[in-house]
């Protein structure tokens, strides 16, 4: 917790202001009752009119006083928790943003989302207690300690009673609490991950009427939460009444005892109504103490669980010094490369070796499994490799900044994602200074010109989160159009073209080969039509190379390439 609230370090003038407001509301409020005792005792019971009025202004200066900075103190400490919940949710957003997919699979979307928008939120309304209410508190307990003393020392050993009670109470409720926040906290990343798969897969869920299963699957996270949730509430339903009880216990002994002490002669009508003004500004500062802490077990566990993100080192970082390749012609190599995923025991990739130069088709080829996605991520420097080398311009990917890396590689995957915006803002992502022609081009190279004209706004055509409001083909067209609009010196296709029909595969293929024929350009493909005019053809089986070369020499080189072309082509195709 300590660690988060480094946040709060540009706020220091601010902080300083609420305590401020706050040590002004506490002498207001300790002031108020013995201006009252002074009514009461030299005023009313002397009759003295002149007295009762001068003191009365006294009072409403002071309530005035009071109103101002308790409304001046909220909103400063109000404004300066905003900010901090700003900025540390900007930090995880940055921090996430730096993280490699191992990472991102190991905390996951759903409790990524959790901990940037409900963790933070409970961090941020312990800080807006603080302010308003923790730096308060004390002040009001100990200056109410103090002027309690001063007017009655016997009848003050209540206090000494009655503290020790409370701190009890709320030390018992603590350790119960602190454990069920944490739980509560991870079966609210469950909901949000049913969720989540839910609407993600609402296709197929319908389609394999799943309907039901997944209802019970909601059902059985929501419980948990539920439960977890009930289990919060029963504690805070023993211990609000029990804080309350002993409050008005107190109350009472108060009144009876300062009874008796007025009738013994001990003690004055005005001095009682202080005391028991003094000692109820105690007990509500207790109880606001109480209710902070109560916060406190859910606020330190999201605390915790936002410092794993912002502690996990990215396992993928720029080195200390970046080197710049000193040509951008798009060589791309990989030197006897292996790779094995986090905590897998054997490779997904050994011993790759091949060249993909500038001005050819490189194509990775191979059966479902053989790691060529995985290949295809080894480029952009999304995983590292376990050993070998990946060369861009003769510079290994892990010398480079990756935004160097990043700006020479359109990368074009599998299921394009589109943003919320409109056609051309989603073009744009690949270059924001794009004129209108330019976007058109691209599309046209992508095939993609006569279905964006079919729109009612055209390029200003909306376009949903992720795309769904166009086919898998327009994504995937639109995708490729993005990465055109690079101008990059390597075009990574991570099986871009599966969505699409035999002509247009075919003809943007075709626009392709003119467009990016300066470009080093790969092809991940699951249809061997898409590949056989491809300068090199990689034919991968089980992670390892198999073959390499044109498609007449693999056919006659490689039994696992023509398996490949067999399965998908007949023999007059094949010829």
């Amino acid at each position: 917790m300590i660690r988060i609230l480094r946040f709060l370090r540009p706020y220091h003038p601010q902080l300083l202001l609420v305590m401020g407001l706050m040590l002004v509301q506490a002498m207001a409020n300790l002031y108020l009752p013995e201006l009252n005792a002074n009514i009461i005792n030299n005023g009313i019971a002397a009759g003295d009119t002149t007295f009762i009025v001068r003191e009365g202004a006294l009072m409403l200066a002071v309530t005035l006083a009071l109103g101002v900075a308790s409304i001046a103190g909220v909103y400063w400490g109000a404004k300066t928790a905003m900010s901090f919940g700003r900025d540390l949710r900007h930090a995880l957003f940055a921090q996430v943003q730096q993280y490699s997919l191992a990472e991102l699979n190991r905390f996951g979307a759903p409790s990524l989302i959790t901990r940037t928008t409900n963790d933070v939120q409970q961090v941020q309304m312990l800080v807006v207690m603080t302010l308003t209410v923790m730096v308060l508190a004390p002040l009001m307990a100990i200056g109410g300690v103090i002027m309690a003393l001063r007017q009655d020392v016997p009848l003050s050993g209540l206090i000494a009673v009655v503290i020790p009670l409370l701190a009890l109470l709320i030390a018992a409720s603590m350790s119960r609490l602190i454990p069920l926040f944490r739980s509560m906290q991870t079966r609210i990343d469950r909901v949000t991950q049913v969720m989540r798969e839910k609407l993600a897969g609402i296709r197929v869920i319908r389609a394999f009427v799943r309907t039901r299963y997944e209802e019970r699957r909601f059902e059985e996270a929501n419980r948990d939460l539920s439960e977890t949730m009930l289990a919060v509430g029963r504690t805070f339903s023993f211990a609000f009444p029990a804080v309350m009880a002993m409050f008005n216990l107190t109350l009472v002994a108060t009144m009876w005892f300062g009874g008796i002490r007025i009738a013994a002669g001990a003690m004055l009508i005005g001095d009682l109504t202080a005391f028991i003004s003094y000692i109820t500004q105690i007990l509500m500062a207790v109880m606001m103490a109480s209710f902070l802490f109560v916060m406190v077990p859910r606020a330190m566990a999201s605390a915790e669980r936002i410092n794993e993100v912002l502690d996990a080192t990215p396992r993928i970082a720029d080195p200390a010094a970046p080197v710049v390749p000193a040509t951008r012609s798009g060589l791309l190599e990989f030197d006897d490369v292996e790779f094995r995923y986090p905590g897998a025991e054997e490779p997904v990739l050994c011993g790759i070796s091949f060249t993909a130069r500038p001005g050819q088709i490189t194509a990775i080829v191979g059966s479902t499994g053989s790691g060529k996605s995985t290949l295809a991520n080894l480029i952009p420097r999304f995983y590292d490799v376990t050993s070998g080398r990946v060369l861009l311009d003769g510079v290994d990917v892990r010398d480079m900044a990756q935004s160097e890396l990043w700006s020479r590689i359109g990368f074009i995957p599998q299921k394009g994602f589109l943003f919320t915006g409109t056609v051309a803002s989603n073009l744009r992502y690949g270059n924001g200074a794009a004129t209108d022609d330019e976007l058109w081009h691209a599309l046209e190279v992508a095939q993609g010109a006569s279905f964006v004209t079919e729109m009612e706004a055209g390029l200003d055509a909306p376009v949903t989160q992720g795309g769904t409001n166009v086919s898998g083909g327009q994504r995937q067209r639109l995708a490729i159009a993005r990465a055109l609009m690079k101008k990059p010196s390597v075009f990574v296709f991570d099986d871009s073209f599966s969505a699409l029909d035999f002509k247009t595969d075919a003809a943007l293929r075709a626009a392709l080969a003119s467009e990016a024929r300066e470009a080093t350009v790969v092809i991940v493909a699951q249809r061997v039509s898409t590949i056989l005019h491809a300068d090199q053809i990689v034919v991968l089986d089980e992670g390892t190379v198999v073959g390499s070369g044109a498609h007449d020499e693999l056919m006659r080189t490689s039994r696992t390439y023509r398996e490949i072309v067999r399965s998908q082509l007949t023999e007059e195709e094949v010829a």
